[in-house]
């Protein structure tokens, strides 16, 4: 019976928890089937489908003040339960954890709300699912045992080592342990040493480090890379090329970043009459070569995305899938699924083919080469140059629309670490936002979204992309922020729809203030997830949306082309193993592992934003400050793009307290304000490998706003 099925029937149509057999019988089980039945039950409780009370009686989790989601702790102990089904995090505090970590999936108690902010607060009761194995840190002995404090500062606790578990670790080696026993809320984690990774503060072992820590893998398994090198072999089958649509003479074109090894999408554009135009994105087509339930698509599952990592990449895919055979490299053929659409002028998609077909790249250009054809330079041919100036057009036009609805635009500026040959930094830069990067993104949110609204037409089991609205708590704390500007959020709290976000942008457009209000704005906003349920996308004012066009390095891709190619292309039969329970399944662990994807990557660079400052003790740099807390506020640098803390301690000419519905310090005596945004001079005080921070003080005399001034300019 599908667990879905049983699910339902406790969600909505018993009324109470139910025994076994009672609900056997109100499900119609016949009474040869029921030991199977009490199995399945057993395996849905022990995947924290369903929960067990005391009387032996089953009931869906949510219908008894449960929460099941994954564990994401703060570094003051606390967290937050994410819940798989939507709705809002569940906060737990510090002695309520129990033995769960950051990352656990776990079952959860909601016990009271904060009058307050109406936040639900609650225990964790049961974890389903421990988020790691093994714990990474640094080794310390004692007279009869060890321990180790990890690197992550999320876990709290030190992990004991028994007698003879130290695997040959010294004083301050980075090690990484197993661990034997999880503890309880009294007695912390146990574990053994299984790898000396070497000393603490040397680059390769802080690489390491970080590998280890989020257990990302090294290398492929022996079977994985025997079934790659199998499907290398026998290459591109002759069928594969007879039966598809061939599109080779269509001039088709990839644009990546400079450095890419994999290309997993192409465009091409076609004038039509009456100024329509066929747009054409071409993907990939990942699944004609990984089987489902094969080596490679489960070692694809496990992983679920592909990491990218200051100084290496970490693939979803083996190297002769990712890099070679499935790449849209130019001058070969490639097996991929293209979707067709065409566009009038307003850039509305009339009609779409989605076809699986044979393809051969023209050129394989960078966003900076684009970029330059479309400011007028150079061309490798005229075909590419017309082809980009009326892709920039639809482009132009699909964000305007997009805008038009509510659509959010968030220029977040990100980080680029140069370094040299021997992986040392030798400048942080921020990356430049170019029109060619936004003609990619707008093409590829258009075919996301096309592919998303035919499988919600359809009516068929799929992965959506999900971006659900805010919560209240947050939008009220935003309204409170903007307010403190003189700008007021309109639309009901309970309520709020992107284009009430959209016009509070707009007030603030040029300046620091509008670096300010889009940072707000931004933490406002819950995180993307997937799932199976067609939820919409909130950024975006998407009503469906999708991930198709990335295959490979997102797992969620992959099984979405699965599900449309045989949908829409082989004939309307769905694969047996995408069925609604198995992408439950799907959307879970991707989501999981998309976190612990963006966890490594911000921590590979933020490693060595660390390991250039150390070269900059004592230099002094103008900044502005990004971040308010109650101990102290972090300062974004002009010159070098990295981040660091002046806390509060430092700051000696009063008592500062933390004002958090205006994200500032407040002094006690003086008012002196530091708010985001406020420019500020700071030097190099301290830098921390161990605890990947850089400490700044403030200089000078100008630094933060003068609130007795401001008050006297108010009466005036």
């Amino acid at each position: 019976m599908s667990p879905d099925v049983i699910v339902e029937y406790l969600r909505e149509r018993s009324g109470r928890p139910l025994r076994a057999r009672e609900l056997a019988r109100a499900l119609d089980v016949p009474p040869d089937e029921f030991a199977a039945f009490k199995e399945q039950l057993a395996e849905m409780e022990e995947d924290g489908l369903l929960y067990r009370v005391r009387t032996n009686r089953y009931a869906a989790p949510e219908k008894i003040n449960l929460v099941v989601g994954q564990l994401r702790t703060i570094r003051s102990g606390a967290g937050f339960v994410v819940p798989e089904g939507g709705g809002d995090d569940l906060f737990v505090p510090s002695h309520a954890l129990g033995s769960a970590i950051d990352g656990d999936r776990v079952v959860a108690r909601v016990e009271h709300r904060r009058r307050r902010m109406g936040r639900p607060e609650g225990r964790i009761i049961k974890v389903l699912e421990r988020g790691r194995s093994t714990i990474v840190g640094t080794y310390h002995p004692s007279r009869n045992f060890g321990f180790v404090v990890p690197e992550d500062r999320k876990i709290t606790r030190h992990l004991f080592v028994p007698p003879g578990s130290d695997g040959g670790a010294r004083e301050g080696d980075v090690v990484v342990a197993r661990v034997t026993s999880w503890g309880d809320e009294h007695l912390g984690p146990a574990g053994e040493v299984e790898r000396v990774l070497g000393a603490a503060g040397e680059a390769s072992v802080d690489t390491l480090a970080i590998l280890f820590g989020h257990e990302l893998p090294l290398e492929f398994p022996p079977d994985v890379e025997r079934e790659a090198e199998q499907i290398r072999a026998e290459g591109i089958p002759a069928a594969a090329l007879a039966s598809r649509e061939d599109l080779r003479e269509l001039h088709v074109f990839t644009i990546d970043p400079v450095d890419a090894r994999d290309h997993d999408d192409a465009i091409s554009v076609r004038k039509l009459t009456a100024g329509r135009v066929e747009v054409g994105v071409h993907i990939a087509d990942v699944s004609a070569y990984v089987e489902p339930g094969g080596a490679i698509d489960r070692e694809a599952l496990h992983r679920g995305t592909s990491v990218y990592l200051v100084d290496r990449v970490v693939p979803m895919l083996p190297e002769v899938l990712s890099g070679d055979l499935c790449s849209l490299v130019p001058g070969e053929d490639r097996l991929a699924v293209s979707l067709l659409m065409e566009l009038d002028r307003s850039a509305n998609v009339r009609s779409t083919r989605l076809v699986r077909s044979v393809i051969r790249s023209r050129h394989k250009l960078s966003y900076e080469a684009a970029q330059a054809i479309l400011d007028g330079g150079d061309s490798p041919d005229e075909d590419t140059s017309t082809a980009l100036q009326s892709l920039i057009e639809v482009s132009r036009v699909l964000r305007k629309r997009r805008a038009g609805r509510g659509s959010l635009d968030f220029d977040m500026p990100e980080a680029r670490v140069l370094l040299d040959t021997g992986g040392r930094p030798t400048d942080i830069q921020q990356v430049l936002r170019l029109e060619s990067h936004r003609l990619i993104e707008d093409l590829m949110i258009l075919a996301n979204e096309t592919i998303a609204e035919m499988a919600h037409r359809a009516q068929m089991p799929f992965i959506y992309r999900i971006h659900e609205r805010p919560d209240i708590d947050r939008m009220e704390q935003l309204r409170d922020f903007a307010a403190t500007l003189g700008h007021r959020l309109e639309g009901s709290m309970e309520a709020i729809e992107p284009k009430d976000l959209q016009r509070l942008l707009e007030k603030a457009r040029d300046g620091m203030e509008a670096k300010l209000l889009s940072t707000i704005v931004l933490r406002s906003m819950k995180q993307a997830r997937y799932g199976v349920e067609p939820l919409g996308h909130f950024g975006l004012a998407a009503k469906h949306y999708t991930h198709f066009t990335s295959p490979i390095r997102r797992y969620p891709d992959l099984v979405v082309h699965r599900l449309v190619v045989r949908a829409f292309v082989d004939g309307g039969v769905a694969p047996a193993d995408v069925d609604g329970s198995g992408l439950l399944e799907i959307v879970r662990r991707s989501s999981e592992r998309e976190r612990v994807a963006a966890d490594a990557e911000r921590d590979s660079i933020d490693l060595k934003k660390v390991e250039f400052m150390e070269r900059h003790l004592g230099d002094r740099f103008t900044g502005a400050i990004s971040g308010v807390t109650a101990f102290g506020f972090f300062v974004l640098l002009d010159d070098v793009f990295v981040e660091g803390l002046v806390h509060v301690s430092t700051l000696v000419d009063d008592f500062y307290h933390y004002a958090e519905s205006q994200y500032a310090l407040i002094g006690e005596r003086t008012r002196r304000t530091f708010r985001l945004g406020d420019p500020v001079e700071v030097q190099v005080a301290a830098v921390s490998r161990e605890d990947r921070r850089i400490d700044f003080l403030l200089i000078g005399n100008r630094q933060g706003r003068d609130g007795r001034r401001s008050r006297k300019r108010g009466r005036n």
